[in-house]
């Protein structure tokens, strides 16, 4: 058995025993959770990303949203006062990276979805002082100027089929129609709206 003493003095044989002692501590935290139906399950309702709310999440990832608004209502009583149920792993399924998080500079957004009119939100993303006066969220009022390709949304769909998202020939025909003519504006207004509007009492 190795001293305590002989560890404190050989330094390299500490850096080994710390990385070995933090891997399996992670892996007996990690692994678990990879084998729960409630993580790796989408929660009831929950669907994958339609074309036009895909386009979106793309643009809220891109523009660095994630940097500022987190999507995690956590269990405190105050937050589900203030945002709604508190979230859970099944919600998050069909996000690649999901967007879960603790920094909120603006507000939690996991349940934004139907709280203001496309208008609103149009509005806001061009200039948030426009309806919000206090804020400090910068404009993308560019994102009206930009089409999204529906041809890199299908190819994106195939790829995350591949990876185990539900979608079928059917889904990839429905996207020339849905996305062509649409801006980044239009998308990222979609992807907003539907964040947290899910059937909880529906079926898996």
């Amino acid at each position: 058995m190795i001293s305590h003493a002989t560890i404190e003095k050989n330094v390299g044989l500490m850096a080994v025993l710390i990385v070995v002692a933090i891997a399996v501590g992670g892996l007996v935290e990690i692994v678990p959770l990879m084998f729960q139906a409630q993580t790796v399950q989408p929660a009831p309702g929950v669907k994958p990303y339609s074309p036009l709310r895909l386009a979106g999440r793309d643009v809220y990832v891109s523009e660095g949203c994630y940097g500022c608004h987190s999507q995690m209502v956590r269990t405190l009583a105050s937050e589900k006062l203030r945002y709604g149920d508190y979230s859970v792993a099944g919600e998050s399924v069909y996000d690649r990276p999901f967007q879960w998080g603790s920094k909120r500079t603006g507000p939690d957004l996991a349940r934004v979805g139907g709280r203001y009119s496309d208008d609103w939100h149009r509005e806001h993303l061009k200039n948030p002082r426009n309806v919000v006066p206090e804020s400090n969220m910068p404009g993308y009022p560019w994102l009206t100027q930009e089409l999204v390709d529906p041809t890199l949304i299908e190819h994106k769909m195939r790829m995350l089929a591949k990876l185990g998202h539900p979608y079928t020939e059917a889904d990839y025909a429905k996207v020339k129609d849905e996305v062509t003519g649409q801006t980044r504006m239009d998308a990222l207004v979609a992807y907003l709206q539907g964040l947290g509007k899910f059937d909880k009492e529906a079926a898996p």
